[in-house]
């Protein structure tokens, strides 16, 4: 089992920068691949970010690229997304995700990420 806690979202106006992070807990950390979606109201929950068990191969949504980073810290088990020049667009919730099934490949399919944290909302005003 892989427990997920997300923290750091808030509100914040268009063109700011907000962090939020994701601590992981239960299996060893260093050994599946981690991701970030976010879900709008009435929208399908959609990828944003993804990065290997070494964190060495990233990915990103083509709306994010550029803006947004992704990171992970294995010595205190936390994966990150920085995320620059917000857009109003960018109000989500914003989940992470662990993948222990394919952890050599950044995954964008959220149907291919096993547990999954309770999500933290990001709000971006005009």
């Amino acid at each position: 089992q892989v427990q997920l806690v997300e923290s750091g979202g808030g509100l914040v106006q268009a063109g700011g920068s907000l962090r939020v992070s994701c601590l992981a807990s239960g299996r060893t950390f260093s050994r599946y691949g981690m991701g970030w979606f976010r879900q709008a109201p009435g929208k399908e929950r959609e990828f944003v970010a993804a990065t290997t068990w070494s964190g060495g191969i990233t990915s990103y949504a083509e709306s994010v690229k550029g803006r947004f980073t992704i990171s992970r810290d294995t010595g205190k088990n936390t994966v990150s997304l920085q995320m620059n020049s917000l857009e109003t667009e960018d109000t989500a919730v914003y989940y992470c995700a662990a993948d222990i099934t394919n952890p050599q490949t950044p995954v964008v399919l959220p149907r291919l990420y096993e547990y999954w944290g309770q999500g933290t909302q990001v709000t971006v005003s005009s």
